[in-house]
Formats: C-alpha cells, structure tokens, sequence
C-alpha cells in the first residue's frame, strides 16, 4: 500500500493521530497516517539512546500494567518505545499495595532500570508537593478509573489537577474523555488546549505531556467540554486512549476517503462482548466503571466520529435491554450481581441513533450477551459507491472494501498490527515535535 494523495475531504478529523498539538498552533490538519508508518513493536528500530525520559503513571491497574482479559498494557509499549531512556519517576495510586506489587514485578524483569528509583504517592498533590526539579516528568499517562477524571468536581477533576500543578506537560489520557455532560467534557478539552499542554487526555504540572486513558470525563457533557478547553489553553500535549484509530485499517479508509474526495453517508457500528470472561465486579457496577458503554462503546462511537464528524447532540436518541427484563437475563455472569444495587446494574444491551452535523446518519449497538472469549466487533462505512466494513480489530483486523462499479469485496487482513504501540510511539514522537516548534529546542 503506498501512500494516498494528499487530504482534500469533507471535514477535518476531530482528533488528528498524527500531529497532536495545540489547534491555536496548527495550519491545517492531516486526517489519515500513512498505514505504512505504523511499524508493529517487534519491527520497530532499536530505541535511540539520549536523555533520561520522565514519565509519571497515575494508576496501578489493568490499563497502565496489563491484564488477561485484553492486550491493553500502557508501560510495556512505553517501554518498548523508550528503552533504556524510560524513567518512571512517580507512580500514583491510592492503592498503595496494588502498586508496590507492581513496581516489584517490574524491578524483577529485564525493565528494572525504568522502575528501580519509583516513588509511589497515594494522590497527585502528595507527588506534587515532594517534587524536585528534577523529578519533574515530561510526561503523563493516566489509566485510573473514568469515574475519578474529567469533571470539575472536588475529587473527580484529575485533568484540572494536572493542568494547576504540571502546566505545558503532555498527557495520555485514556479514554473516555468524560462520562459527564457533554458540556463539562468540551470545557475541560478546551481549557487543556488553552494551556497549551500536549494532550494525549492540567492544572499541576504546566508543560507536562499526558496520556490519559478513555474516557474524557464521567460528567456531564457540557463538564467535558469545559475541561477540553482548559487542556486546551493550558498548552499541554494531550492525547486520549482512543487507539483504534491507529490502525493501519482505520488509516487505509481514511486515505481512501481522502483520496477519492468522498462524503460519508452513514455508519453502522457493533461492539458485541464475551461477558463470560469479564469477572472484575467494577465493571458490572455503573456507579464504579459507568457501565460497558463507557468501558467499550464509547470506542466505536469515536470511530464514528472519526469518519462521520461532529454529531448533533439534538438528534441522538437511545435504548437499551435492562438486567431486569425477559431478554436481559444471563446465564453466564462470572460475579456475583445480587451484591451490585438494582439501580447499578449494567444494561445488556444499548441502541443508539444519530444525525451528523453534515446530515449524515449513525448508529451504534452494544451488547453483552457472548459467552467463551472473544468478542463480535464490526464497523461499517457507506459512501457513494462504497463499502467498508472494519472486523475484529482487536485481533486481526480486517477490512473489507466493495468500490463503486463491482460486486466483489476486498480483502485486506493486518495480523501484526498493534495499535497500542502505534499510539505511544507517536506520543513520544510528537512530543519531540512539540518542544521544537514551541520550545525551540528539542528535549531528546
């Protein structure tokens, strides 16, 4: 596959994978990566030496250090992507056992050099308050818990708390971006691009970038809002864990849209999961991890945003089968729910319909109804003479694409495609970019 012409579509992407810097400092913005780009972690060139990189994680759990319910692992690709240059300087967890066994299962492995001087803190102001000079980390990852992030609320305005102690620090912040009013969600992305924070997902730490595991916020949207545009005018790099649309699939599409100057008709997206598997008893509980919705949806609808553009608000509409209803009933559940409050309990299934801003049309369904391990995932795309259909991208993803003038479907399967990786190397890239071009000079 080579590259494709260059971006002369409809709209231009709501979050751009490749160049993730403040909007006030962009020209213009690419939509699609070259899928040739996205080197899998096992083919990557060997990490260049140079200066220490400082990186602090906040959380302890399956997101930041894996889990086997999924391939979600934040420090092995960071690792994988910095080498030796890793430091890990601070990793914050209010379950300070939980990340002492953590750091301990690191210090006995080959990537003891990254973790050997970690401190742990119980909060951000503990680390905030110890901090030296030279502590101070270039950037952030935060995989802790929607439910503690993404709102201006005492104790659930993680990104704020950033912005104040850790000004201009680049964030990964993984995703939702809020669980929220759309509102709070918008406000808070600004206010992160106003302080011109690269944001991966500030308060604390001016010029720190963070990476900032889904979703935004567990607020409302308009809370969501307001805290994108504090990110926003705090200047930090931030980036959310939306990974999927690193996929070399994902960027093939774009291209093609792109290329071709077509216009999206409507998406159609299916996430279908293998509850059996899932035995965490947060996730069955919406007041602990906001319902699956949050936890896997909230994936495909950013793909679909991703292609379709902004969506009207106005014209969204929902439905969903509850646990307590006839077709709600599993057989399968690996927890114990009678424990879980009825008002907590977690849908089965969630419908949702939605017209674009550009009169487009969207739709997506979540469902918990699989048993064995893996999941049903599809996204479809219609353009003018065109079909994409995106399959089991956590796995091997696979598109399939019917083009105008022929019944047949092509086939193109990407088994070594790792979009984890694809997402932290381009941190790290991007954040080299950002210290020239605002800094003037670089930081590696």
């Amino acid at each position: 596959m080579s590259r494709l012409g260059s971006r002369r579509g409809s709209r231009r992407a709501s979050i751009d994978p490749l160049r993730l810097i403040p909007m006030d400092k962009l020209v213009s913005r690419r939509a699609s990566i070259d899928p040739l780009r996205l080197i899998p972690m096992d083919k990557s060139k060997a990490p260049a030496t140079g200066e220490d990189f400082k990186v602090v994680f906040i959380g302890a759990g399956n997101i930041m250090f894996g889990s086997p319910e999924g391939p979600w692992n934040h420090s092995f690709r960071f690792e994988h992507k910095l080498g030796p240059r890793l430091k890990v300087v601070a990793l914050i967890d209010p379950a300070l056992d939980r990340a002492s066994a953590a750091l301990q299962k690191k210090r006995d492995s080959f990537v003891v050099s990254a973790y050997q001087d970690t401190k742990m803190y119980k909060t951000i102001e503990d680390f905030a308050r110890s901090m030296t000079p030279d502590d101070k980390p270039r950037a952030i990852v935060v995989g802790s818990p929607p439910y503690w992030r993404g709102t201006d609320l005492p104790g659930r305005d993680l990104e704020l708390k950033l912005l104040q102690y850790f000004p201009g620090v680049a964030m990964f912040i993984e995703k939702p971006v809020s669980t929220g009013p759309f509102t709070t969600a918008l406000d808070i992305g600004k206010k992160i691009e106003a302080a011109g924070n690269l944001c991966s997902l500030l308060q604390y730490f001016p010029g720190v970038a963070l990476f900032v595991e889904k979703p935004v916020s567990t607020g409302p949207y308009t809370t969501a809002l307001d805290i994108a545009k504090k990110i926003e005018a705090a200047g930090n790099l931030c980036s959310v864990g939306y990974m999927l649309r690193y996929l070399k699939a994902v960027q093939m599409m774009k291209q093609i849209i792109e290329d071709k100057e077509l216009v999206v008709m409507a998406t159609s997206a299916r996430y279908v999961c293998a509850y059996e598997a899932i035995t965490k008893p947060d996730w069955w509980d919406k007041s602990r991890d906001q319902g699956p919705v949050i936890e896997q949806g909230t994936h495909f609808c950013d793909l679909s945003r991703y292609f379709g553009g902004d969506v009207d608000i106005s014209s969204v509409m929902a439905h969903s089968v509850e646990w307590d209803e006839e077709p709600g009933h599993l057989s399968k559940i690996g927890v114990d729910e009678s424990k879980i409050a009825p008002e907590n309990r977690i849908p089965r299934v969630t419908t949702a319909t939605w017209k674009y801003e550009n009169g487009a049309v969207g739709t997506l369904t979540h469902a918990v109804s699989l048993h064995g391990k893996n999941y049903s995932c599809e996204l479809e795309v219609y353009l003018d003479g065109y079909q994409m259909r995106l399959v089991d991208p956590y796995h091997i993803p696979t598109l399939y694409i019917r083009r105008p003038g022929d019944d047949y479907e092509e086939t193109y399967r990407f088994g070594d495609d790792d979009p984890f990786f694809s997402e932290a190397s381009d941190i790290c890239s991007e954040l080299r970019r950002f210290s020239t071009s605002l800094l003037g000079f670089q930081l590696d």
